[in-house]
């Protein structure tokens, strides 16, 4: 899935941040972790379209 490389970065940057006392770095992967989970979110409806197109056509 295209979005958990950013919610691995996402949450590895939000134990950074927790661990060095930095809120703007914890603030980012929590923003990089949200992207990545909107990433799949997406991946997956476009699959469930495509899925339904193939099946109208076929």
């Amino acid at each position: 899935m295209s979005g958990e490389k950013d919610q691995i970065e996402g949450r590895l940057k939000q134990a950074a941040g927790s661990l060095t006392g930095d809120e703007d770095l914890k603030t980012e992967g929590e923003a990089q972790e949200a992207t990545g989970d909107i990433k799949d979110k997406v991946d997956d409806v476009a699959d469930k379209i495509n899925k339904k197109i193939d099946d109208l056509i076929n």
